[in-house]
């Protein structure tokens, strides 16, 4: 009963009208964010995950909505872990979203090399790469919590690379072109392990910008190729260890 009394408390104090304002301001906004933001490009999913309820917000689409909210972002690095010896490297970023010298909120963002997307890679090439993703973790961690945007997109550790594969999550895998299916994009991510770098290596040596674009003549090919990368650790046949 005590902390019923409380909450009523709290509500009493509530002007209903003031609420109700905001309220349909939220939903406005949001509205705007939906027509305003391009899928593919500011949110999407990538190929190879399970269809979420909602889609994932990217880079873009976060720095988009700052803009539009006249909003900064500065970064602090709250712990780090470079262990050359070891070849482990982690960041735990937070972002603060600042209007003008006033703090509005702030997000955590955290990368490791032993994530799965990074365990077939060379750690000692990944220290910088891991900084970054800790750091669009966290800016779109806060982006989320400053526009109450969580109802509308999410945020998905697994999901947050699919902006620099620049896939159209829009386009249909379909015959057209003589392009592979959404099966076999499917396929290759799960033949990759869900090795965003890699992948994105392997369409870069076949001369695709896009995982869309790939010829069904050519899905052998970009599968082995995977496989082959995969095999050796992600070096060259041939190649030595350091």
């Amino acid at each position: 009963m005590m902390g019923m009394e409380k909450n009523l408390a709290i509500i009493d104090t509530v002007e209903v009208q003031q609420v109700q304002s905001i309220m349909e301001k939220i939903t406005q906004f949001q509205q705007v964010v939906q027509r305003t933001l391009r899928p593919g490009h500011d949110y999407g999913i990538v190929p190879g995950v399970e269809r979420p309820s909602k889609p994932t917000l990217l880079k873009p689409g976060a720095e988009k909505i700052l803009m539009m909210l006249g909003l900064r972002s500065e970064f602090e690095i709250v712990d780090s872990t470079r262990d050359f010896e070891k070849g482990f490297f982690q960041y735990q970023v937070r972002c603060k979203l600042l209007k003008g010298d006033t703090l509005i909120t702030e997000g955590l963002g955290s990368c490791n090399t032993k994530e799965k997307k990074y365990s077939k890679m060379d750690p000692y090439t990944m220290d910088n790469t891991v900084l970054k993703m800790a750091k669009k973790r966290a800016l779109i961690d806060a982006t989320l919590l400053v526009a109450s945007l969580s109802d509308v997109f999410t945020q998905d550790a697994e999901d947050l690379d699919a902006d620099e594969l620049r896939i159209d999550t829009q386009k249909s895998y379909t015959d057209q072109d003589d392009t592979i299916s959404k099966a076999q994009a499917k396929k290759i991510f799960a033949i990759a392990e869900g090795n965003v770098e890699l992948v994105r290596k392997v369409l870069e040596e076949c001369g695709y910008e896009k995982l869309e674009q790939v010829k069904k003549r050519e899905y052998d090919t970009v599968c082995s190729r995977i496989k082959a990368l995969l095999a050796s650790g992600g070096r060259e046949p041939g190649e030595g260890g350091k």
